[in-house]
């Protein structure tokens, strides 16, 4: 059997779902969503990695995605964080200034990972679900320096491939609305005592049905 394991780009996957204008799918279960991508028959699935940052300024933002860490933790994806760093911004033609966020470490940690779990011969197929061409020079030294292995470039919902992950990538795949419709928790996540994990925020329920 193929050893496979995935590398979710939290933030590139999130903004794919938000473009869609459809809420309830951001309560998606990553573990059934990534079992859709690969062929069962042949494949199995040994590691899911979510790498994303909390925006600790907007609170209601940064609770629910804490919600939805716990709930994809219960299912058995392993969750890496990175963190946000202010920096000064400012206008050219008016002179303005404010403090805005910058997003640091993501995808240096996704590199990192793919790359030591590459080393550690963890898997034999890696997925970097991602459109970000700031992965290329990582996937370039996987495919390098361990050439037997194979990386495929997963496009999340809405959203084309990159070009320059796809001219280093052996393959590709893309995640569909539908599949993502099928891959929703419910309500509640619970353990396996049967105790509730993480709640499902009211943003994220789905619309009523006439």
């Amino acid at each position: 059997m193929i050893r496979s394991s995935f590398f979710i780009d939290g933030f590139n996957f999130y903004h794919a779902l938000k473009a869609l204008g459809a809420p309830h799918l951001k309560w998606v279960d990553l573990a059934k969503l990534m079992a859709r991508q690969i062929s069962p028959k042949t494949e199995k699935i040994e590691a899911i990695y979510y790498f994303s940052a909390y925006a600790y300024w907007w609170p209601d933002r940064k609770a629910r995605h804490e919600e939805y860490v716990k709930a994809i933790n219960e299912v058995g994806v392993s969750v890496v964080m990175g963190h946000f760093k202010k920096k000064t911004r400012g206008c050219n033609s008016c002179g303005a200034h404010w403090i805005g966020h910058e997003e640091k470490e993501t995808h240096v940690n996704i590199a990192l990972c793919l790359l030591n779990e590459a080393y550690k011969d963890s898997y034999d197929r890696a997925y970097v679900v991602s459109r970000d061409s700031d992965l290329k020079p990582a996937i370039t030294m996987v495919r390098s320096l361990f050439p037997a292995k194979e990386v495929i470039a997963v496009a999340p919902p809405n959203l084309g491939h990159s070009v320059d992950l796809l001219q280093v990538s052996t393959g590709k795949r893309k995640i569909s609305r539908k599949q993502i419709e099928q891959c929703l928790f419910g309500a509640v996540v619970a353990d396996a005592g049967g105790n509730v994990v993480a709640t499902r925020p009211s943003q994220y329920d789905p619309p009523s049905t006439p």
